[in-house]
């Protein structure tokens, strides 16, 4: 079991070197950059050999090319924001004595939210399934959530990704409007249309189901600030939507 780790990055050079370090127990690692104005690639240099640039022509396209980089018959997909908790790393590395492996891992994430950490809101358990067989693999879904998958059987693990999202608001304010452009583009090109009332019924379903259904007042401030974002994310991306489908040709 030769396990390659895959990370994409862009200007991360806060954030890097804490990735690299919790997941130097793999065999390789495989960083893709699309050419970085800070030190990324310089950092990720003093942990691999391998780092390749790479234009960014959406998030499915560099993550693919990221894994064909790959020499391993496992791959372990990172984002930069993220850590492997040693919890994890036991897990992972008892899994090479197995001789009756699936084809995808699945495992909580954590999330490190504006102080706190985030157990309600749709965020926890939050499984992603991380740890995959690169032959029974594919990369799928809705930009920019495109996610890996695999064709065969998936297990859970207990050990935790532990994830440090956006070091304040208004980076968190940035990536939604970043993230909401994407998904516009993809529901156009799908064929999706949008109007007000899409608009407005969407976004307060979305409040509903962080704040309540998915016990976001639980997470106290920080609870109602994830529903209130998520409402805004649904209006904005419907928005988008809307003038994509209304602009003149």
């Amino acid at each position: 079991m030769k396990i390659s780790a895959s990370v994409i990055v862009y200007n991360e050079e806060a954030n890097i070197r804490e990735l690299c370090e919790s997941i130097q127990w793999v065999d390789e690692i495989i960083i893709v950059d699309s050419f970085s104005s800070d030190r990324t690639k310089e950092i990720a240099a003093e942990f691999t050999d391998k780092v390749f640039e790479y234009e960014f022509k959406g998030y499915k396209d560099k993550h693919e090319f990221a894994d064909s980089k790959t020499t391993g018959d496992w791959i372990l997909w990172m984002d930069a924001d993220e850590r492997v908790t040693p919890e994890l790393r036991a897990e992972i590395e008892a899994l090479r004595d197995r001789t009756d492996l699936p084809d995808g891992f699945e495992m909580p994430r954590s999330t490190w939210f504006a102080g706190r950490w985030i157990r309600h809101s749709g965020w926890y358990p939050d499984h992603q399934m991380r740890l995959y067989r690169k032959e029974s693999s594919y990369w799928g879904g809705v930009a920019p959530h495109e996610t890996a998958r695999v064709k065969g059987n998936v297990e859970r693990l207990t050990g935790h990704i532990l994830h440090y999202t956006k070091k304040d608001l208004s980076e968190y304010h940035r990536t939604i409007d970043s993230y909401t452009s994407l998904a516009a583009v993809a529901l156009g090109n799908s064929g999706r249309v949008s109007s007000a009332s899409k608009m407005f019924y969407s976004s307060i379903a979305g409040f509903l189901r962080a704040y309540i259904v998915k016990q976001g007042f639980r997470d106290g401030v920080q609870g109602l600030m994830i529903a209130m974002f998520t409402a805004y994310g649904v209006f904005l991306k419907y928005a988008k939507l809307w003038e994509r489908n209304t602009k003149p040709e």
